[in-house]
């Protein structure tokens, strides 16, 4: 399953976007449990396994539920 269309990038983009996990490592002791690659293709395929929650998501309702529920504060 490939999903992922590669384009090209501006420069300094992908320096930009970098993570630096040292300081969660440092202070909480937070190390991550998957590489980077295994982790993006899990979280693809939870969407596409869950279209239903993305079509909920996506249509707005959520949205006009918390206006609803906080129009008041």
């Amino acid at each position: 399953m490939d999903l992922i269309t590669h384009v090209t990038d501006r420069l300094g983009h992908d320096a930009r976007y970098a993570i630096d996990s040292r300081k969660l490592q440092k202070e909480l002791g937070w190390e991550p449990s998957l590489q980077f690659e295994e982790g993006i293709e899990k979280t693809v395929k939870w969407y596409l396994e869950n279209q239903d929650w993305m079509d909920n998501v996506t249509s707005g309702d959520y949205q006009k539920y918390y206006e609803n529920m906080y129009k008041d504060r």
